[in-house]
């Protein structure tokens, strides 16, 4: 999924967004004066890494919604940096949770032993849970190294392989929610009491996701829904469409709604977080919205007064 250019492009938003973290948090007006043109720059370059993965989601893997998403990523961003200019202070905090959203993820597609580990755990752990329900498969080298593949031979459908990739791992979504709860300005102890709820959360639905996956693949259990979907979306081979419908359809789907469940637990402990979803919806509507109001909480005043 990844070439020379997105991880170019990857790296240079990331190093944007952090050198405009660094001279926000000196929180004086000239280093917020440039950090304001810094940021907005790192999410013009953002929408364009997005932008160059668009053929990938929509032609390659298929995914209408993350082919969606990723197109419509560029003019999002854009605005958000127009709005950044214009002087809308909050968006520093999603410009920060953003920065560290990269430099958590980032690292794990560089060092191989990390990217290894992470592939290998949940594989074992999937194989734990799929040999405890009764299934029999076998757990196979990919890419010469790495243990993350179960094979299935199967009476009915013949043989399949199922790789375990670094994107089936959770670390985006955990990426996400660290990175945001590492942007806030709060207590230490609520962060991590925040941490505590979302990564366990999203390691056990994403060990779930790939249990599902596997096992819908593998046994075929999508076949009604073969011929719409080969007509729909142009597969030539039948066996493919379980793996559409659980993968791209039900656990894409899915698992949106379980991030605004998580978000909205982790936001119950660290309402700072709050703000980012009150400029998401600003960029997606045009219309503000008091997110505190709504779940009950007061809105916090960050030290320099910004109420972030």
């Amino acid at each position: 999924m990844t070439s020379a250019l997105t991880d170019g492009l990857a790296w240079l938003a990331i190093g944007l967004f952090a050198a405009a973290t660094a001279l926000d948090w000196y929180d004086d007006d000239r280093g917020r004066g440039r950090a304001r043109y810094l940021a907005a720059g790192a999410w013009g370059v953002f929408g364009v890494f997005w932008l160059a993965l668009f053929p990938h989601f929509a032609f390659e893997q298929r995914s209408f919604i993350e082919g969606a998403l990723s197109f419509v990523a560029l003019p999002a961003c854009l605005y958000v940096g127009y709005l950044l200019l214009q002087g809308r202070e909050t968006l520093f905090l999603l410009s920060r949770a953003v920065a560290f959203m990269g430099l958590i993820y980032m690292p794990f597609t560089m060092i191989a032993p990390a990217n290894e580990w992470l592939i290998e755990t949940v594989t074992w752990q999937g194989e734990f849970v799929m040999r405890s329900l009764g299934y029999e498969f076998q757990v196979v080298q990919r890419d010469e190294t790495i243990r993350g593949a179960y094979f299935f031979a199967t009476e009915n459908h013949g043989e399949f392989t199922i790789n375990v990739l670094l994107a089936c791992t959770g670390l985006g979504s955990m990426a996400i929610f660290g990175g945001l709860i590492a942007a806030v300005r709060a207590p230490v102890r609520r962060k991590l009491r925040a941490i505590a709820i979302a990564i366990p959360v999203i390691w056990a639905l994403n060990l779930a996701r790939v249990v599902f996956i596997t096992l819908a693949f593998s046994q075929q259990w999508m076949q009604v829904f073969v011929e719409p979907t080969m007509s729909l979306v142009g597969y030539d081979n039948p066996y493919m469409v379980s793996y559409f419908i659980s993968d791209r359809v039900l656990a894409q789907s899915l698992s949106v709604v379980a991030l605004v469940g998580i978000a909205w637990a982790v936001a119950r402990e660290v309402p700072e977080l709050l703000t980012v979803g009150e400029d998401v919806l600003y960029v997606v509507t045009g219309d503000e919205y008091d997110l505190h109001a709504a779940v009950g909480t007061e809105r916090p005043v960050a030290a320099d007064g910004n109420g972030e």
